[in-house]
């Protein structure tokens, strides 16, 4: 039976997520908890199943739904989705589609194995993603381990048939009473053929290590918040059980972008939004203001009879089209008009003079309120 855990939270996205967010936080979760990465982690294998079961519901439409409104209930209650019954070689399948893996399902690969895809995250900010940006990008990945050449051996041994699946990487076991056979991935060797008896002390027999890495990418002007740069080649090597020397070709290294919020400006796409204060005066007269954008200053130009709430478009202030970095989008600038809470005595009169001039007698001006050097004189004189 499966383990009926919350989906969302065994990805930890929320319910909300677009399925680019839940391909790559199934990417995070699967490279985390993959058995390659575990040995002999039980949790492991149980946390990488879970996390390809979520990944199958979340990211089809239609089960997301059931799922969404029924739960695991709703997807007990349709043909064809018993996950209990999943096969480990479909649980690799699926990984495989996401990280790019080829050939056959593990233990029966044929041709070129892919290394697994990696992935991490750079911050820029508005200003980076109008001129594009050089950002240096570090992480971790697993090498082969040049102590033993990624066999997992001690030097001066080698691994040895394992004795559980006769060196296929593969056994079978039978089911309803022998109607039929299931093969699947050998539990002893992952899928080998062997098994080493002395480890490698600098892997202990996983044939990788850990390793650092430090590049420096190319980030273009346009890009949008969550989009990522693929970095061909510098993901990992093929896997062990698939070639220990790592020959075959290595994954991708996928950079996501996270762009940080402007104090000015909010982004829709390739455009620019952002507000300006304006005087009545401006406002009733027409005129000019310096704007600020990503590029400096810029006059505006006040159309004479502007109103509050008015946007006015700078062309081409905008972002740089991804595709396209020679077409920008445009700076829009929502116009507030700036009400004044207080007046000088000449302000005033000139107010009230205004005020005689418009066709509006329901409207009935406050008087003038008293300053703060009247309300001392009445106070000293007792008034």
């Amino acid at each position: 039976m499966s383990i009926e855990r919350d989906y969302y939270e065994v990805l930890s996205v929320e319910r909300a997520a677009n399925g680019d967010e839940i391909k790559r936080a199934y990417r995070r979760m699967a490279m985390k908890w993959h058995p390659d990465r575990n040995p002999g982690d039980a949790k492991a294998e149980t946390e990488f199943k879970v996390c390809a079961e979520a990944y199958e519901v979340l990211s089809d439409p239609e089960r997301k739904g059931l799922y969404d409104k029924y739960g695991h209930a709703g997807l007990r209650q349709t043909p064809g989705h018993d996950f209990s019954r999943m096969r480990p070689d479909d649980i690799f399948s699926i990984f495989n589609d996401i990280f790019g893996g080829s050939g056959q399902s593990r233990g029966g690969r044929r041709g070129p194995v892919r290394g697994y895809d990696l992935e991490t995250s750079v911050e820029i900010s508005l200003k980076d993603v109008l001129n594009g940006k050089e950002v240096e990008v570090a992480f971790t990945r697993r090498d082969v381990c040049t102590t033993c050449d990624g066999s997992g051996a001690k030097a001066g041994t080698k691994p040895i048939k394992c004795p559980t699946c006769a060196g296929s990487g593969q056994v079978a076991q039978a089911g309803l009473g022998g109607m039929f056979r299931m093969v699947t991935t050998c539990p002893n060797c992952r899928g080998r053929g062997q098994v080493i008896t002395d480890f490698c002390p600098e892997c202990r027999g996983a044939g990788r290590v850990p390793k650092r890495r430090n590049l420096s990418v190319k980030i273009p002007a346009g890009i949008s918040h969550g989009q990522a740069v693929r970095v061909s080649g510098e993901g990992e090597p093929t896997p062990p059980e698939a070639d220990p020397a790592g020959k075959g070709p290595r994954g991708d290294l996928h950079v996501v972008v996270e762009v940080t919020e402007h104090e000015t400006f909010e982004r829709v796409e390739d455009d620019l939004i952002s507000t300006r204060d304006i005087s009545f005066a401006l406002a009733a007269l027409g005129g000019t203001t310096s704007v600020e954008t990503l590029e400096g200053s810029h006059t505006l130009e006040i159309p004479r009879g502007t109103p509050h709430g008015e946007v006015l478009v700078i062309e081409g202030a905008g972002l740089p089209h991804l595709r396209s970095p020679k077409v920008r989008g445009d700076l829009r600038i929502g116009i507030c008009i700036d009400v004044p809470k207080k007046l000088t005595a000449a302000q005033r009169e000139l107010l009230e003079q205004f005020a005689k001039t418009e066709p509006n007698p329901q409207e009935e001006l406050r008087p003038a309120g008293k300053g703060v050097w009247r309300k001392i004189k009445d106070t000293i004189s007792g008034s």
